[in-house]
């Protein structure tokens, strides 16, 4: 490990209670990122509202000639995305 990091994992070890080896603490804290890492993802929440942000974005920049079916049809495809990234937004 770098000296950089070194350090920052032993102020880590020197909190700890039981006084692990850096070998443990290495070990819980990649278990520890772990557990973080897959509660990160975002909720469908999260996802409701950056639709509804984006949607009010092409709002403000929406070309206001064009009839009203053709700005929504706009709009809905820039929401949608390329058909590409389908696949990948269903596991969120």
């Amino acid at each position: 490990m770098q000296p950089a990091p070194l350090a920052a994992l032993d102020d880590w070890l020197a909190k700890q209670d039981d006084n692990p080896s850096r070998a443990e603490a290495i070990r819980r804290l990649v278990e520890l990122g772990l557990t973080v890492k897959s509660a990160a993802r975002p909720t469908a929440k999260a996802a409701a509202r950056a639709a509804e942000l984006a949607a009010k974005a092409i709002d403000k920049h929406a070309d206001m000639s064009a009839p009203s079916a053709e700005r929504e049809s706009r709009k809905n495809r820039l929401l949608k995305g390329p058909s590409v990234f389908w696949d990948v937004r269903k596991g969120m």
